[in-house]
């Protein structure tokens, strides 16, 4: 990345406080709703592996915490975000526990939890490679890794697709939040960040086994899902 990692993340926990009232809305208009859909695509996966606890990283407004409460109602579920102004948003849809956490440095003791979730939020941590550690540390031996970020579609998507995200996706934002550097930065990550297999390959180097995706609405956005090693 290019920002040194204090630097990054200071700068991240800065747009989200800012835009954290309006998230949830331009999320669900910016993304047609389909923001919604993976979320439900996400829990149901988490769903089928039975977990009797997870733990939903970089949970920001509750969201995906919120799909994964309803699909897995018996787990104990944790949602840990570094961003104070989010989990406030998240606080208000009931969630019973919430934590203040840098994903770099977790709050939590070795083989914690059998599932670590966490949605758009890898992206925009200041090192990939130490939060992957993190999250593999406190993964129960065997447990299941699941992310759920943006991608970039392939041709002939991928020209119509970039035009919307860095000319059209800022601008309608700016008028919804009046924050448009914090949607700047968002097509940016998106643009930095591994896509599909390289994705895998990432995971893989860095401990996992097992590493799959699965492209949505053609690789706009992928689940990506391991194993730790």
């Amino acid at each position: 990345m290019a920002l040194d990692g204090s630097i990054q993340a200071t700068r991240v926990r800065a747009y989200f406080s800012k835009i954290a009232s309006r998230y949830d809305l331009v999320n669900h208009l910016l993304s047609a709703g389909f923001d919604v859909l993976w979320r439900l695509r996400a829990a149901d996966v988490v769903k089928a592996w039975k977990p009797k606890s997870i733990l939903d990283l970089a949970t920001g407004s509750g969201d995906l915490a919120c799909a994964l409460k309803r699909a897995c109602p018996d787990a104990f579920l944790v949602g840990a975000d570094f961003c104070e102004p989010m989990l406030r948003v998240a606080r208000r849809k009931q969630l019973p526990r919430l934590v203040v956490a840098d994903a770099l440095q977790l709050p939590f003791a070795k083989d914690s939890f059998e599932v670590v979730t966490v949605a758009f939020g890898l992206r925009n941590m200041a090192s990939w490679t130490e939060a992957l550690a993190e999250m593999r540390r406190v993964l129960t031996p065997d447990g299941h890794l699941l992310i759920l970020d943006f991608g970039l579609p392939k041709p002939p998507l991928l020209s119509p697709y970039r035009f919307y995200l860095h000319h059209l996706l800022p601008g309608l934002a700016a008028a919804l939040t009046g924050q448009r550097s914090a949607y700047d930065y968002l097509a940016d990550s998106i643009e930095s960040f591994p896509n599909g297999a390289a994705m895998c390959e990432r995971l893989e180097a860095n401990g996992y086994k097992e590493a799959h995706y699965q492209p949505l609405l053609g690789g706009i956005a992928a689940l990506y899902i391991a194993r730790r090693g």
